[in-house]
């Protein structure tokens, strides 16, 4: 069997620092590996759709912002097929035959869901597509048989809720679907990275990101900016580590590399966070530290999308191409679907013949 990946992100914004440490690092490293027969990397509009219906042009105006963001951290064309959901109608048709293998009450209890649902203040004026993206989510997975879904951990229902689809597919209409497996950061402070502000989730809508685009300036000004330990008052105060966000950014971007080049006089994170326990460290020069890792690690970033930034025809160009590749993969698995449920009536001339023998 082949391996495959599928993932995305969907565009209602510019992607952050949360996304790059929770799964577009990893994408890469993936990409890169030789280990994957066919990776797709999917900009998840249609799902974007479900709560900015009555906002299209913001989808749209991010579809090329995405794009650059996948070629700025190094996502490569040659390498992994780059589309825009919505170019696939077959996703749509997938959704809807599998909308009848789930209830109501089981995507209720979805946790994803749920979060996105109070996040928002839906309560009982959900959207329908917003509620049913889970069954969504699995027809973008099954219909490119992925083998492997990188994501972040707060996508783990969802994926959950695909094994379930397919499991119940192919118990009803026989092994068709391939069961993916969940692929998550292997650096638990990756896992979900917090906002500057300490909340627990990095999200666009909270206004608390740090984005790939962002100026070296914009990055020095959030860093300064991000809540750290309130009883941290005085430099000789004992500190904690636990809940403060800098730290938590220090064990998601620092190596032992960024200690040799910006901070000698310690060896190792460990080293850093005992001395701020133990006090006699203020958090301005933690800070400032912490600037200057991802300052390294965001500069390669800023310069090839202000690469690709002088050629968008080219990046239209990719993106294209890579609905058309992506739709014809997605067509083979929904004609498999539908032989599978036998509603595949104009392939060949079994209803006829089955029709024949039945009343003969």
């Amino acid at each position: 069997m082949e391996k495959i990946i599928l993932t995305g992100d969907r565009p209602t914004g510019r992607l952050h620092v949360g996304h790059y440490v929770g799964s577009l690092k990893r994408r890469v490293e993936l990409q890169n590996s030789g280990e994957y027969d066919k990776i797709y990397i999917m900009i998840a509009d249609a799902q974007a759709l479900t709560d900015n219906a009555d906002n299209p042009e913001k989808v749209r105006q991010n579809i090329m912002e995405v794009a650059l963001d996948y070629l700025s951290v190094g996502l490569d064309p040659a390498k992994s097929t780059l589309f825009i959901q919505s170019m696939v109608p077959e996703l749509t048709e997938l959704t809807f035959y599998y909308s009848n293998l789930v209830t109501v009450s089981r995507l209720q209890r979805n946790p994803t869901v749920k979060a996105e649902i109070q996040m928002r203040n839906f309560e009982a004026s959900i959207p329908v597509g917003f509620f049913t993206y889970p069954i969504s989510q699995a027809a973008d997975i099954t219909a490119f048989k992925a083998t492997t879904v990188p994501v972040g951990e707060d996508q783990m229902p969802m994926l959950e809720q695909c094994k379930e689809i397919v499991h119940k597919f192919n118990s009803v209409y026989g092994e068709t679907l391939v069961d993916p497996k969940i692929l998550l950061p292997d650096n638990e402070a990756c896992l979900r990275l917090p906002g500057i502000d300490g909340k627990a989730k990095m999200s666009k809508s909270l206004g608390n990101c740090i984005y790939l685009s962002d100026t070296e300036q914009d990055v020095r000004k959030k860093v300064m900016s991000m809540f750290t330990d309130p009883l941290h008052l005085k430099v000789e105060d004992p500190g904690h580590i636990e809940g403060n966000t800098v730290f938590t950014y220090l064990d998601a971007f620092s190596n032992q590399g960024h200690f040799e080049e910006f901070w000698p006089e310690y060896s190792c994170l460990d080293e850093l966070k005992d001395h701020y326990k133990r006090g006699g460290l203020g958090d301005v020069k933690v800070k400032k530290f912490l600037n200057k890792v991802l300052q390294a690690e965001l500069a390669p970033i800023r310069e090839r999308r202000k690469m690709w930034e002088k050629d968008l025809h080219a990046v239209y160009e990719i993106l294209k191409k890579g609905s058309e590749t992506a739709q014809q993969a997605a067509a083979q698995t929904l004609k498999e679907v539908k032989a599978a449920m036998k509603i595949n009536y104009f392939d060949n001339e079994d209803m006829i013949r089955e029709y024949l023998e039945k009343n003969s």
